[in-house]
């Protein structure tokens, strides 16, 4: 009777896990906006960055959304697996929306508060996001023309957000070496992203333990290499931010504020603006 009730509880255990990952990571992505408000400046931030992440979520966002809602989807991925069920679940497409919004806000911030001259998006960036558009156009005509099937076209754009998480932390991590500095950058994120990396490797895992069918984690592979790369990447940012590059000084607001200083004291900005301001 007990093993009985405890087959019952773990997946149970596994929603559980699944909300707390679909919090912890969605959660992550507004510490960087708080700051970015709060300094009202995005300096110290990579714009490769913030390209690659709303990018990135639309395509996931739009791989799970037809995984979860489409009958169609569906019935191609049991053609496909031996008529097993995906392990999509709603928790993902709430994340996958939730972070594609957040992103795109995070993004708009860039054109709003204050950001170097040489913040621009790179020529790497900008020919990559081009060369997975043409992609999914080129693939959108070959299934028209019968050659493939529209799950094909999920897996592409699942690869190409796989592809953009491997790759869209390393100009932070080169922003933060060539400063040898974390400023501007929330560690607070990095602390909850890996959180969520950790928990959604654990429902990916006991999801297909408890189903007997480990084709389900070969079948979203995009879910198991986000934890993964989450996780490596998080411990970089990490050692960067509490070993290396310890320096918590602001230099970007620094300036702002002897820059201020200076014009009240050359007589150019009344005192009365200056106490409002503070």
């Amino acid at each position: 009777m007990d093993h009985l009730q405890n087959e019952k509880l773990w997946p149970y255990f596994s929603s559980l896990i699944g909300w707390c990952y679909f919090l912890a990571w969605s959660f992550s992505f507004y510490p960087q906006a708080i700051l970015n408000w709060k300094r009202k400046s995005v300096q110290g931030l990579s714009i490769d960055f913030l390209y690659y992440n709303v990018v990135g979520f639309f395509c996931y966002s739009v791989f799970n959304l037809s995984f979860y809602f489409s009958k169609h989807i569906q019935d191609e991925y049991k053609e496909r697996n031996n008529s097993k069920e995906n392990l999509v679940r709603a928790n993902d497409v709430m994340f996958a929306l939730h972070a594609f919004l957040i992103s795109l806000f995070t993004l708009i911030q860039t054109f709003i508060y204050k950001r170097d001259h040489s913040q621009h998006v790179s020529k790497i960036a900008k020919y990559f996001i081009l060369s997975a558009f043409i992609g999914a156009v080129g693939l959108f005509f070959y299934i028209f023309a019968g050659h493939a099937m529209w799950i094909d076209l999920m897996y592409y754009l699942s690869y190409v957000k796989l592809i953009i998480s491997l790759i869209k932390y390393i100009p932070q991590v080169w922003i933060n070496f060539y400063r040898k500095s974390t400023v501007g950058w929330s560690i607070h994120n990095i602390l909850l992203d890996c959180t969520g990396g950790v928990l959604s490797n654990a429902q990916l895992l006991l999801d297909a333990y408890l189903s007997g069918d480990w084709s389900g984690v070969s079948g979203n592979p995009v879910k198991l290499g986000l934890g993964l790369q989450s996780i490596a990447f998080d411990l970089i940012f990490i050692i960067q931010h509490y070993v290396l590059y310890r320096d918590r000084t602001d230099k970007y607001l620094h300036t702002v504020e002897e820059e201020r200083r200076r014009l009240i004291a050359e007589g150019r900005v009344p005192r009365a603006e200056d106490e409002a301001y503070l």
